[in-house]
């Protein structure tokens, strides 16, 4: 089966980014498929091609995927119009590929959700099969946040939603809420299946890493960490507030450490350094062979989001499931499904949302009891074998083989 897989953020485990396509691109080669993949150029991403662009774009084979990569630069920080137009003009690119290339299979993944727009184009002007993986929902996730008000464009999107999910043979769902989302779609049920992001249980067990600390970290600190996009979503100002309180209540024993990148990493920074918060350690964005280190050296995950309802099941998040692989317990700032997964392994704490005290609260008596906190991380890698990557890429092939008929 040849499959054209559709991902405008993709990147290789050289990049400072999630995997999951490449891991799922990778899975299909083995089980005997061929793949070309399809990108545009992510600011935390490396494809692997090195080769300059000949008229916008380039192509070439790493890992045995053949990659089609766009040059169309894209960041976090960017603004909203930039990234809109950027997500547009890979939709229009894509198209082109969807139209003139030949393949059996054509796999397209959000976010954004103009990712579908070729899949729907090859399903209905070339009759092609046409899966459609959903990584957040839209229109939803905007609205509950208030970051897209217009309702011209909010119906549009819901429009481009529907259009989505209705033309794909089959749709891949990345917790439970997506999957009920895209049902709620009038999406039968034998259609749809959830796959979450996994655990590189492989990575996280190597017996060559050597566990690293950010510089300003003693060996006795309680050591926290929050890895991945400072983005709106992602509410890391939660994190700043408990280390305000701990500050007040003279726990200088406990450290935070971000790694990564976003639109809202400049403003955490000044506030910080502004606010006097010496207990945050800024650190930009890493490789995932490097992130593994930072992991195996640090106590304690932080997985945090802000209060919105949407999110509570409708995220899988990467950076979740990096904890529990690397033996981490897990903070956990908002209700839903991960919460209670956290809760019934006793893997860490889920606290309740916008609450600074019971944050600081959390870490102080994680700071207090090492042993128990140490029994929360053997449960979690207990826990990350649910969700094996390598037992979840076969579930995307075959479900991918499922639906090529």
């Amino acid at each position: 089966m040849k499959v054209l897989y559709f991902h405008q953020h993709f990147s290789t485990p050289q990049g400072a980014t999630g995997t999951r396509s490449y891991e799922m691109s990778r899975a299909l080669i083995k089980a005997g498929h061929e793949v070309t993949l399809v990108c545009g150029s992510y600011g935390g991403g490396d494809t692997g091609l090195t080769i300059p662009y000949n008229k916008g774009i380039r192509e070439g084979t790493v890992d045995q995927i053949h990659i089609i990569e766009f040059e169309l630069p894209y960041s976090n920080t960017d603004g909203f119009l930039k990234r809109t137009g950027v997500f547009l003009k890979f939709a229009l690119k894509s198209i082109n590929v969807a139209l003139t290339r030949q393949y059996d299979l054509v796999f397209a993944t959000s976010t954004p959700l103009t990712a579908g727009i070729p899949g729907i184009f090859a399903r209905w002007l070339r009759g092609k099969r046409f899966v459609f993986e959903v990584r957040d929902l839209w229109p939803e996730l905007p609205r509950e946040m208030g970051v897209i008000k217009n309702p011209v464009i909010l119906w549009m999107m819901g429009a481009l939603e529907w259009a989505s999910y209705r033309s794909a043979h089959a749709c891949i769902g990345l917790s439970p809420g997506i999957v009920e989302g895209i049902k709620k779609r009038g999406v039968k049920d034998s259609k749809v299946t959830m796959i979450p992001n996994g655990c590189d249980l492989s990575l996280f067990s190597a017996n060559n890493i050597i566990p690293k600390r950010p510089e300003g970290a003693h060996e006795s600190d309680l050591m926290a960490v929050f890895t991945g996009t400072h983005g709106l979503a992602n509410g890391v100002g939660a994190a700043l507030d408990a280390a305000e309180e701990l500050i007040k209540r003279g726990r200088t024993d406990i450290k935070f450490c971000f790694i990564g990148q976003g639109k809202e990493k400049e403003g955490l920074v000044n506030r910080a350094k502004n606010e006097g918060l010496d207990n945050c350690i800024f650190l930009d964005a890493v490789p995932k062979t490097e992130l593994v280190a930072y992991l195996k050296g640090v106590d304690i995950g932080l997985q945090m989001l802000r209060n919105v309802p949407v999110f509570y099941y409708g995220t899988s998040p990467n950076k979740f499931f990096d904890y529990i692989a690397a033996g981490l317990p897990v903070l956990n700032n908002y209700p839903g499904w991960l919460a209670d997964m956290i809760e019934k392994h006793s893997g860490g704490f889920a606290i309740p949302a916008d609450n600074s005290i019971a944050f600081a609260d959390a870490l102080e008596y994680a700071a207090d009891n090492r042993n128990k906190l140490k029994e929360m991380g053997r449960n979690n890698q207990l826990l990350a074998k649910q969700f094996d990557r390598k037992v979840l890429s076969s579930q995307f092939v075959a479900w991918l083989e499922k639906n090529t008929q």
